[in-house]
């Protein structure tokens, strides 16, 4: 192998994999980790039985996988720049696997479950749900990939096929509980796992710049044959330095903002939801996995797609507004009404804005911190998903203070996030048409110059 600047042919170097393959693989890692959001919600009924468990209790337990998915999605996005996304995905497996053996092992070895065992089974669910960070090391691991001309395409599928996971996961789960136990179950999980990874470890291949440096060439080299063989984004080794111009941007605190109410609150309601279907409207679990899986987190994932083009045709801030009205309309429903079809209405408005708005913060990222898109898509993604993780034990919070009751009026927390995230949206509108007009005016006036000078 030659090291002279340059000069090697590619046929040199021996290079794995294509762009097809990248985005089929960065897409089954995403959706093999992401599952993780429904770890426990589905399964809720059982613990919270089991255990004896309050509702902030049981709250914090459903949330937990969110913790861990949420706080490693920077630094395992920022890791991807260092070394592909091949590395950082396997790790993020690893941990998963780790906390679902546990798991498995808990469940197969105690013959009941008692609140002793309470802080282990969190403590697996923070170790499974590494897995959900996922996200952040697929969405680079793909975009080097492909040109930036098919970003947007190569992106939003593999946004909207991973995002099905939870939903696809709070659906089968339960039917999975009523015929092999809770711990067969968990069990044929981490099987899933564990296949999943060993798949992603034989078949995924990180792109040809990082493949390079690996096999020992400097970065220009790398760089250098890459290109040739039509790579055409390359990390710029300035990842944290973006973070940090990022975080000294307030307009990327309001998108953050924005991002936990939508994208936090998505998490938080796919864990929620069986929960609320199973213990205020007295559903057996399947039928809550059915309405949950498919009422909210399946048309959330699949709704952002829609929203992604609404975003592109009226502006990422007019189709916040909208998508956060369609949530508040959705909380108030199901605050206030009891009727069991009017609350699927209810369920069906939140799921349409949260993954209308998911979209439209995206959208606003690089148009509102453009000198930081890399940090800005790091801070809003990872913060913003905190809500997945701070949101559940409030809801569960309102049930120890309220009883059943508290199932309905927990969600009155939606509408007053709902209220804060229109009006930030609002906000990012009104500053939209300032630079509008402040656009128009410098042309109108280069205009006149140009009259009056000829």
């Amino acid at each position: 192998m030659s090291t002279e600047s340059g000069t090697s042919p590619t046929s040199a170097y021996r290079l794995s994999g294509s762009p097809s393959l990248g985005l089929a693989m960065g897409t089954w890692g995403f959706f093999v980790g992401f599952a993780a959001v429904a770890l426990y919600g589905p399964a809720a009924k059982y613990f919270q039985s089991q255990m004896q468990l309050g509702g902030f209790a049981l709250g914090l337990l459903v949330a937990a996988p969110q913790l861990t998915g949420s706080l490693l999605r920077i630094p395992f996005g920022a890791w991807v720049d260092r070394v592909g996304g091949r590395l950082p995905m396997l790790t993020l497996f690893g941990l998963s696997l780790i906390g679902m053996w546990g798991l498995v092992f808990i469940l197969v070895t105690a013959k009941t479950l008692t609140f002793s065992a309470y802080p282990i089974i969190v403590m697996f669910g923070f170790l499974s749900g590494c897995g959900v960070a996922s996200f952040s090391v697929g969405i680079p691991q793909v975009s080097y990939w492909y040109p930036q001309s098919r970003q947007g395409t190569v992106l939003g599928a593999f946004g909207g096929i991973g995002n099905l996971a939870p939903g696809v996961f709070t659906l089968i789960l339960p039917y999975a509980i009523a015929a092999w136990g809770l711990a067969g179950s968990y069990l044929a999980w981490l099987l899933f796992l564990a296949v999943g990874a060993t798949l992603y470890m034989f078949w995924a291949h990180d792109a040809y710049f990082f493949q390079l440096r690996r096999q020992g060439l400097n970065v220009e080299q790398s760089r250098k044959i890459a290109k040739e063989r039509g790579q055409e984004l390359f990390p710029t080794g300035t990842v944290w330095q973006a973070v940090i111009t990022a975080a000294e941007d307030t307009r990327t605190w309001g998108l953050v903002t924005l991002y936990f109410v939508s994208f936090g609150g998505f998490l938080a309601l796919t864990a929620w939801f069986p929960i609320y279907w199973i213990n205020f409207h007295h559903l057996d679990p399947r039928a809550a996995g059915v309405v949950g899986g498919l009422g909210f987190a399946v048309v959330a994932a699949l709704i952002r797609v829609f929203g992604g083009r609404l975003s592109e045709k009226i502006g990422g801030e007019r189709a916040a507004i909208m998508a956060f009205i369609l949530a508040l309309l959705g909380a108030l429903v199901l605050t206030f009404v009891k009727n069991f079809y009017q609350d699927i209405a209810g369920e069906l408005l939140i799921a349409l804005g949260m993954g209308i708005a998911n979209a439209a913060v995206f959208k606003m990222v690089p148009k509102y911190v453009p000198e930081a898109v890399g940090g800005a898509s790091g801070l809003v993604g990872g913060l913003g998903a905190l809500g997945g993780f701070i949101i559940p034990p409030f809801l569960g919070a309102t049930v120890d203070a309220l009883g059943t009751a508290g199932y309905a009026g927990g969600f009155f927390a939606y509408v007053i996030m709902a209220a804060i995230a229109i009006a930030v949206s609002w906000n990012f509108r009104r500053i939209d048409l300032r630079d509008s007009r402040q656009v128009q005016q410098t042309v109108e006036v280069s205009e006149r110059r140009r009259s009056k000078s000829s």
